[in-house]
């Protein structure tokens, strides 16, 4: 059964409709799913649902830098309760820089926002490296200072993961070198997704992590519509034609991996 490394369920829980999801997802042959945390909003919902469905729901926390507001700090210290207790998150995420949301025709704002972004950022990969969780990182228009912060943090690469990948092969030989990785959405089913596909290729079968970004980045052959974690399958099947090997394969690959990164 394939995982799906990373989606958002609250739309589909608030809409009443996640238990159909679910069995969707499991006709599809997706065993399994991690609901990623953005903001305080989402993290109680997203604890609720690995209680209730242990088997198909496991979660994270973490403070998404477009969510990096007035009241940063104080989400950051309701985070910590998540950190004890029966039921830990499997990483901190999703969490980083976000260039492309900054406001274009305000330069003091948007540098003021990226300031504080970096703060958010930093003080996650703290909490991280103390607690020993791995990290889900969201990185747009910023890979570059990403990059710095992590490696200014001191958190050990192999607890990094570069999530929906959108960069090049240039971008995952950076990551790969230092010892992290990426993992890729539907993109690499569109047709001008070539450069995430030469990126996945690059990084290679051996390292493979898949994931929906659900409800968002719909895979072919369903563009257009809502995404939801079952069709984790349909970007399995690509996969497996871009590396010649079978779905099986890349299904034992790609669950191996996201079970020993995220310590399912």
């Amino acid at each position: 059964m394939l995982i799906d490394s990373h989606c958002h369920l609250m739309k589909f829980h608030q809409r009443g409709d996640l238990p159909e999801i679910l069995r969707e997802a499991e006709d599809m042959g997706v065993g399994h799913m991690i609901a990623i945390g953005t903001d305080k909003d989402d993290w109680a919902i997203n604890l609720e649902l690995a209680q209730l469905y242990p088997k198909q729901i496991s979660y994270t926390v973490g403070l998404h830098p477009t969510s990096v507001e007035d009241d940063w700090e104080q989400q950051l210290r309701g985070l910590q309760k998540y950190l004890t207790g029966n039921q830990l998150p499997q990483a901190i995420g999703e969490i980083g820089l976000d260039h492309f949301h900054l406001p274009k025709k305000n330069p003091d704002k948007a540098k003021f926002l990226k300031e504080r972004q970096v703060l958010a950022f930093e003080r996650q990969l703290q909490i991280a490296k103390e607690i020993e969780l791995p990290v889900v990182i969201h990185s747009r228009n910023a890979f570059e200072e990403s990059v710095d912060c992590i490696d200014q943090s001191g958190l050990s690469w192999e607890k990094v993961i570069f999530h929906c990948f959108a960069e090049g092969k240039e971008e995952i030989n950076i990551l790969n070198e230092r010892g992290g990785m990426a993992s890729f959405t539907g993109i690499v089913t569109y047709k001008n997704g070539e450069n995430v596909r030469n990126a996945m290729l690059a990084q290679g079968l051996e390292r493979l992590i898949l994931e929906t970004d659900s409800p968002y980045l719909t895979p072919e052959p369903h563009r257009g519509k809502e995404n939801h974690p079952g069709y984790t399958h349909h970007i399995a099947e690509v996969c497996a034609k871009l590396f010649n090997v079978s779905g099986s394969i890349i299904s034992t690959i790609s669950t191996r991996n996201t079970k020993s990164f995220f310590g399912l």
